[in-house]
């Protein structure tokens, strides 16, 4: 029997829940835990799906990549943003790595994988897919054999922020029942020495349904219909890994991995209403009402910087020289960069409580900054409050998210749990997403790049 290693991604799958809350209610994952090693796993910097899923395909760092979330500066202006695809990836991923070795990968709903590039193998692209009338498999004939086999396949929920709770629980268990539809189906036709796959719809529970379930939410409605939503769906995980495991022998390698984890949302920090209070962003007129931000509403002549919304914020600022309006002197960038970071870690909440924001400079967390990296990442709260980019609110706080209903924020721990044969060391110290590739490498005994980051687990 050859090696094999089969990779089943959960995006925003959390510790607390998988080893604790739910842990008696998922059989298969709990048996996988006794039988082998896991523990929690420290995701990028910043914790989100895209790049977080490349970076662990890769062993490289956002920076190294030059991606560092789903929008990202195409060049100095102010407005010039594009949404990252697998063009933009430019190192080798695991799979290609393993082609290299004459072995065959099936690759199935990783992010950042669309366009679909060609390997020695099989892909099925991600929710970043625009519709399933673009080429969203490798090869192009796949989408035919995929289409026999359900009729349903869903890339990704259309839309996930709504109000809609009881409409949005049936298309998540069904869209999930599809995607483990397809991967059954790969997994037994298939040659393949690699199997890996994320599931989204975990990542879509977490959004839509914390609330529910977590007592210490603000908003937790404790006799509400969806307050076993969330169990319900771990079950449900658990059930369709159960039935992967049916599929694969002894000599398979099994990891079950998330890119990052999860934690309640308290709030929002209005970035660019706190760059306007402290003198830092001014705009031409006042909003009248809540107004998307946009380039056009500023007067750069006298803003010195200003912020994007997300589960994280990004600061850039206004460089002489390097912006086409730049008013930050190149030799004042780093106190200017400094007082904001000092700035930024005092917030506090309504109540005068600072709320442990952290900030970041790029350089001092990646070994590399590839392309247009922004000039702070900022973790509001540390990620208990999110980053809103709208102005008009004349506050700093907001509970009402500007991109739809939210309830989580991402946290920095995810989970791993890796089942080889014969090896069980239980419960360990956490371990770094980057260490997933250099694993996988090292279980078929091929040398790991000295550029990978991480090691093997």
């Amino acid at each position: 029997m050859k090696k094999r290693v089969l990779i089943i991604g959960w995006d925003c799958a959390a510790p607390e829940l998988v080893f604790e809350a739910f842990k008696t209610d998922m059989p298969n994952t709990r048996r996988l835990m006794e039988e082998g090693t896991y523990g929690q796993l420290e995701s990028t910097i910043p914790p989100i799906t895209v790049p977080a899923w490349m970076c662990m395909m890769t062993s490289r760092e956002p920076g190294e990549l030059g991606i560092y979330g789903f929008r990202n500066r195409k060049d100095y202006s102010y407005d010039n943003l594009y949404i990252v695809n697998s063009h933009a990836v430019k190192v080798p991923t695991l799979w290609e790595l393993l082609g290299r070795a004459h072995k065959k990968s099936v690759v199935l709903g990783v992010p950042l994988t669309y366009p679909p590039k060609p390997f020695p193998g099989w892909m099925v692209t991600s929710f970043l897919t625009p519709n399933r009338n673009s080429q969203w498999t490798f090869p192009p004939r796949l989408t035919r054999e995929i289409a026999q086999v359900s009729r349903d396949y869903m890339i990704d929920i259309p839309n996930f922020r709504t109000e809609q709770r009881a409409e949005l629980e049936r298309e998540l268990f069904k869209m999930t029942a599809e995607r483990f539809k397809v991967a059954r189906h790969l997994l037994k036709t298939k040659e393949w020495d690699l199997f890996t796959m994320v599931e989204m719809g975990s990542d879509r529970l977490h959004h839509a349904f914390w609330r529910f379930w977590d007592k210490t939410h603000r908003q937790h409605e404790p006799n509400s219909p969806f307050s076993e939503t969330m169990r319900n769906y771990y079950q449900t995980l658990d059930e369709e890994l159960g039935r992967m495991l049916a599929d694969i022998d002894e000599n398979t390698t099994v990891i079950v991995v998330s890119d990052h984890g999860a934690k309640r949302m308290d709030g929002g920090i209005c970035v660019n209403e706190w760059l306007r209070k402290h003198g830092y962003l001014t705009l031409k007129t006042e909003p009248q009402g809540v107004t998307p931000w946009t380039a056009d509403l500023v007067d750069w002549e006298k803003t010195e910087a200003w912020g994007e919304g997300g589960y994280y914020a990004r600061i850039f600022m206004n460089v002489k020289d390097r912006e086409p309006h730049g008013v930050v002197a190149p030799e004042d960038y780093e106190k200017v960069r400094d007082k904001l970071k000092i700035q930024l870690e005092a917030i506090v909440d309504e109540a005068g409580h600072n709320i442990g924001t952290r900030v970041f400079k790029p350089e001092a967390v990646y070994r590399e900054c590839r392309n247009i990296a922004p000039d702070l990442i900022v973790y509001f709260g540390n990620l208990f409050w999110r980053s809103v980019g709208s102005v008009g609110y004349n506050s700093i706080y907001t509970y009402q998210n500007d991109t739809g209903p939210d309830d989580c924020n991402h946290a920095e721990m995810g989970i791993f749990i890796i089942k080889r044969d014969g090896q069980a060391q239980g419960y360990i110290p956490a371990r770094s997403l980057y260490d997933i590739a250099p694993t996988v490498l090292a279980e078929f005994g091929l040398e790991i790049p000295p550029a990978m980051r991480g090691k093997p687990i």
